[in-house]
């Protein structure tokens, strides 16, 4: 008898009461995630553009497909969610190694401190993206008509609003390290900067390789920090490819193409997600090993 079988045999179930009670879970899965996704897949499909009724909704295979691997615009979207995931994510994980450690090892007010550190990261980002708007507006300098200064306010607010986030990650991570280990070392003479480098970074790998996944899956995917910023402005010179597939739905009314291009970004989301999750496995294998 499969094991699975004698399992639900002992609490009582059959595996086809098992399924009838995981039904509406998969249902609610397929309603919600899977049927839009076919939807925009099949829309993706099609000459949908609201600017020219009279076309209709004629099927054109890949062409949609085709245009976007010709789109500059779409290439210049591409380098900009891809520059701004590499430095958000460089500026988060560094200020929440810092934060994570300083929670870890605070010996008074320790939960004080997590509450401040903490605070930044239940504001909703909207709001964090206009106080930081606010904040850049009223200095001298013209930081949102500059294409390359306007980077700046854009990755100080994701970083003030995520950075609490990658703290927690970590700090869960440091708090399953044996101290025992920290004693052992300070025995044997280990400066502070050698426990940290030969014990804490090498224990604390998964949980950096998961927050580097969580937060670069989330920066890929960007919107609302940049929308209520800058909208993508001065021109195009910080529009990512969540907003300019936002913009080539509702401005442009371009609905086929602008499904092509949210499968795209979902398309290249899970690969990145699978080729992330198969090095950090196998990494993590070599290192148990």
């Amino acid at each position: 008898m499969a094991p699975h079988i004698w399992r639900c045999k002992i609490q009582g179930l059959t595996p086809g009461r098992g399924w009838l009670l995981i039904l509406p879970a998969l249902a609610a899965i397929a309603l919600v995630a899977i049927a839009p996704m076919a939807w925009t897949v099949w829309e993706s499909l099609h000459l949908h553009d609201l600017r020219m009724p009279w076309l209709g909704r004629p099927f054109i295979g890949i062409d949609n497909y085709v245009e976007a691997l010709s789109d500059v615009r779409l290439r210049g979207a591409v380098l900009h969610t891809a520059g701004f995931v590499l430095l958000s994510v460089t500026v988060e994980l560094l200020l929440g190694l810092v934060f994570a450690l300083a929670m870890s090892r605070a010996l008074r007010g320790r939960g004080l401190i997590r509450v401040i550190v903490l605070m930044s990261w239940a504001v909703p980002t909207v709001v964090a993206a206009m106080i930081w708007r606010f904040l850049f507006e009223g200095s001298a300098f013209n930081w949102f008509a500059d294409p390359a200064a306007a980077w700046v306010p854009i990755v100080l607010a994701d970083a003030w609003k995520m950075t609490p986030f990658v703290a927690l990650l970590l700090l869960a991570g440091l708090e399953s390290i044996d101290p025992s280990l920290y004693d052992a070392a300070r025995m044997d003479g280990a400066s502070d900067w050698r426990q940290f480098r030969e014990i804490t970074l090498p224990l604390l790998r998964p949980a950096l390789l998961v927050a580097i996944l969580f937060r670069a899956l989330d920066a890929f995917r960007v919107f609302d920090v940049i929308y209520v910023l800058t909208g993508g402005g001065p021109g195009t010179s910080t529009e990512p490819i969540s907003l300019y597939t936002f913009n080539t739905l509702l401005q442009h009314l371009r609905f086929g193409y602008g499904s092509a291009l949210s499968v795209i970004i979902f398309a290249v989301t899970f690969a990145l997600a699978l080729l992330y999750i198969r090095v950090a496995g196998r990494t993590l294998l070599e290192e148990r090993a």
